[in-house]
């Protein structure tokens, strides 16, 4: 060999410079993303929630969701856009505080879920086949093995009727699935060839796992936290018709509850306002989240 061609050369083990495989860089996913016309939709849908939800939260619109402000089951006009329910509360006031509502759960449980079974699945994955494994896999096993609702009962009873009982008992149980799929994915990364480099320097667990490894499951961790958003704000629609969600405030599940009499009276007012938002917001999330796991795909070719 020429020996002049020698200090062109790297040397991965000796530099340091260990290949990786990335997601796609975030101006090539914007660019997939716009080239997705329902990805385009879903993206809309979603952000005009978000701001509506950020804007309750700033108190511009929906503090007055609990005025008495009409009389009974007024139709919809000029100064109440959707109507009034059963006690003259405005509808759309209600639908809007119920959007910062539905944004607030599913973000703290969607969140706290991913983060905790990010953590147990990577553990366990890394270290399969110890006790740290075992003992993941053991937990998420009982956890799965309870019904939910019964198990939100038990933890609604054992805090006493705390506001933040459903959300426990939501990050208790969704992080289970997130934990599973970690769990896998960090097994067969494990023993790709760029991870084992790494360890072949001598690269410390914490460093391989974090620049290495975590890179390459985000195509999982959107998907499952898109997953848990949605499923934590059904969720608390089911629980809060039930009694068991929402205390001291409004939601499109308490919405849904009122509107049991009301519908049977022919006012349809307040169970429209709660429906469909509900759908909405969930078809565009599950739109949007489609176009980003192929925005994210490393393989997905470039048109």
């Amino acid at each position: 060999m020429n020996d002049a061609l020698l200090p062109q050369l790297e040397f991965p083990f000796e530099s340091g410079m260990i290949p990786r495989r990335h997601p796609a860089p975030a101006g090539r996913v914007w660019l997939r993303l716009r080239r997705n016309g329902a990805g385009l939709a879903g993206f809309g849908m979603v952000g005009l929630f978000a701001l509506i939800a950020f804007a309750a939260a700033l108190g511009i619109v929906g503090q007055d969701w609990s005025v008495t402000s009409g009389g009974r089951w007024e139709p919809v006009s000029a100064s109440h856009w959707f109507g009034t329910n059963l006690l003259g509360q405005d509808i759309f006031q209600r639908t809007v505080f119920s959007v910062r509502i539905a944004f607030e759960i599913g973000l703290i449980v969607a969140l706290a879920s991913t983060a905790l079974g990010t953590l147990t699945g990577l553990l366990a994955g890394w270290f399969a086949d110890s006790w740290i494994d075992g003992v993941v896999v053991f937990v998420t096993g009982v956890l799965d093995s309870i019904p939910f609702y019964l198990f939100v009962a038990a933890v609604a009873f054992a805090l006493k009727g705390s506001a933040w009982a459903m959300h426990i008992a939501m990050v208790a149980t969704f992080w289970t699935t997130t934990s599973r799929l970690m769990r896998a994915e960090v097994m067969r990364l494990k023993h790709r060839d760029f991870v084992q480099a790494a360890r072949a320097i001598g690269l410390p667990v914490s460093l391989i796992l974090s620049r290495h490894v975590m890179p390459n499951t985000v195509q999982i961790l959107l998907a499952q936290a898109a997953i848990v958003f949605v499923a934590s704000i059904k969720s608390e629609v089911i629980l809060s018709f039930l009694g068991l969600g929402i205390k001291d405030g409004v939601s499109w599940g308490l919405m849904l509850a009122e509107s049991t009499q009301e519908v049977l009276a022919g006012q349809f007012n307040n169970f429209l306002a709660a429906s469909i938002p509900l759908f909405l917001l969930v078809f565009g999330f599950n739109l949007l989240v489609d176009a980003l796991q192929d925005a994210f795909d490393p393989r997905q070719a470039d048109a």
